[in-house]
């Protein structure tokens, strides 16, 4: 029962800093604002939660990183392939090295083994808490692209670091060998078995549907099954749980293009997928701020370890580990920029007079999570011979001190650094996307001269000039996307959005117009219930569209 209450409390506090993030008179990031009252619950009511890493990982990160490459752009991410790489694999190694040695020269007392695993667990990026932070900052879309495909390559990189730090310390003693072929081992299994799970539930899931017909709901909970299985498959075979997930929301956006789905079924399951972001998000930040008191006890009890007696140098230890992290990848990210423009290969077209601006924007997007607080709450308690892991809760602290750091600091540095900045707009995606509209438009008038054709063959006592003027009203409105398509191609392109615009302002009160009528009648018992839901469902969804 103490269990079910905490986490309808958690619920309730991800509800309320919905609402407590717009009635705040300053604008603070969603993130911050659940952490804080994550941190009231267990400081002020004295009510936690005890956090158990494994099944931390199994129940929040399958289903959000398997969202998370579901709707990533894959054009944008094998665009930028080279540059995603660099910074899921080249940047981690060189921040485990760099911020390791920092770690064990600020602090002597830390072994340089567990510097390293620190340096290991707050090297990713974290996923979540890059979408949340950039969700309300102009971020170039490139830019974004290479963020969310960096974050959900680089855990699995870091988490590995970490493993093998951790047995250093633990043994003694290093095999880079046998580190390399546990990496590969890691991430090839985790990638496969994502994928090949996806594929396979997939086949059984149309075949099953095929001769036996399936529950409306059934399609969607499979799918919301499917990255657990994933994940639970890849950590069987002791590879990355983590990269089976993204491996499957990946695979899952290509078996998408099969178009079997039923459109309303497409419509329930963004829906839930919506709310089940929204909520894991949201308690996953809850349960960051819950920890934060008991690691900040433990972390002022163990300031001895570091050989200083002042509370303070823990803040001392936080701000120069935070620092000396973007640093690191301030001037990764440059001299990625600068050798990607010598050698002409993947510079992307936004990068120009604002080159400085993007490159430290890029290094203060780079989000720590629940991912790092997971992993460095996964440090032993003992050493082999039974004496006390060395200096574990100042690890922790530390780890917890760099997710909020950098929250903070992305939350406050990219909003002014981006708000002004002139990029190359990219027109490539606009120009796809009108050639798309206008292939599916003449394809959609074919089929309908088509059907209309149909009908007139099985109706013979119909009027053929009804069926004419309904075909003729559908293909009106295709017409008129064509002609408004050509329109583009020979008118000024700021008249037409600004046309765009209004049209979308004037339909909009239209459908708002539309609704309020419908359930008036409906109030008035004009029409019934069932009538009216009918009714405005469609008026929903065309005002989503439109939106």
């Amino acid at each position: 029962m103490h269990s079910i209450e905490l986490a309808l409390g958690m619920l309730l506090a991800v509800l309320a800093s919905g609402y407590l993030v717009r009635a705040l008179p300053v604008a603070v990031p969603l993130p911050l604002v659940q952490i804080a009252l994550g941190g009231l619950i267990a400081g002020v009511f004295h009510h936690g939660v005890t956090l158990q890493p494994e099944v931390f990982f199994l129940l929040f990160l399958p289903p959000l990183l398997f969202l998370d490459g579901w709707r990533i752009p894959k054009d944008g991410l094998l665009r930028d392939r080279g540059m995603v790489l660099q910074l899921a694999l080249g940047l981690v190694v060189f921040t485990v090295i760099g911020a390791g040695y920092f770690i064990h020269w600020l602090i002597p007392a830390m072994p340089l083994a567990l510097a390293f695993a620190l340096a290991a667990v707050i090297s990713p990026t974290d996923p979540v808490a890059v979408s949340a932070v950039t969700a309300r900052v102009p971020v170039p879309r490139r830019l974004m692209h290479i963020l969310e495909g960096e974050s959900l390559l680089n855990d699995a990189s870091g988490l590995v670091c970490f493993q093998f730090a951790v047995a250093t310390v633990l043994t003694g003693s290093f095999a880079l060998q046998s580190a390399a072929l546990a990496f590969s081992w890691v991430a090839t299994t985790g990638l496969i078995c994502g994928a090949a799970f996806t594929i396979v539930v997939a086949y059984l899931q149309q075949a099953l549907t095929r001769r036996f017909g399936a529950e409306g709901g059934t399609s969607i909970l499979v799918n919301l099954l499917t990255p657990f299985g994933a994940y639970l498959l890849a950590e069987q075979l002791e590879a990355s749980g983590i990269l089976a997930a993204v491996a499957a929301g990946v695979t899952m956006s290509y078996v998408e293009l099969s178009g079997r789905a039923m459109a309303t079924t497409r419509i329930e399951r963004a829906a839930v997928w919506n709310t089940i972001q929204f909520t894991l998000n949201g308690v996953m930040f809850v349960l960051l701020g819950e920890q934060l008191p008991n690691i900040l006890d433990n972390a002022i009890a163990a300031v001895q370890q570091s050989g200083h007696r002042e509370v303070w140098w823990l803040a001392v230890y936080a701000v120069s580990i935070t620092g000396v992290l973007i640093a690191l990848r301030f001037a990764w990210v440059w001299v990625s920029f600068r050798l990607g423009r010598r050698k002409g290969a993947g510079q992307p077209s936004w990068v120009g007079h604002a080159h400085w601006k993007l490159v430290l924007a890029t290094a203060l997007a780079g989000v720590r999570g629940a991912i790092t607080l997971a992993g460095v709450l996964t440090l032993p308690l003992l050493l082999p011979g039974g004496a006390p892991f060395p200096a574990r809760d100042l690890a922790i602290f530390l780890a917890a001190s760099v997710i909020l750091l950098s929250l903070l600091i992305a939350s406050l540095g990219l909003p002014p650094l981006l708000r002004n900045l002139h990029l190359a707009a990219d027109t490539l995606p606009q120009e796809a996307e009108d050639m798309a509209r206008s292939s599916a438009a003449n394809a959609a008038m074919a089929m309908v001269r088509k059907a209309q054709q149909e009908i007139e063959a099985e109706a013979h006592t119909l009027d053929a000039q009804v069926c004419a003027d309904a075909a003729n009203r559908v293909i009106a409105a295709y017409q008129q996307r064509l002609y408004a398509t050509d329109l583009q191609e020979n008118t000024d392109a700021e008249r037409l959005r600004h046309a765009d615009v209004v049209e979308r302002r004037l339909r909009l009160a239209a459908l708002r117009a539309e609704r309020e009528e419908i359930l008036r009648l409906a109030r008035r018992r004009q029409i019934s219930d069932a009538t009216s839901r009918r009714l405005v469902q469609q008026i929903d969804l065309m005002e989503e569209l439109y939106r």
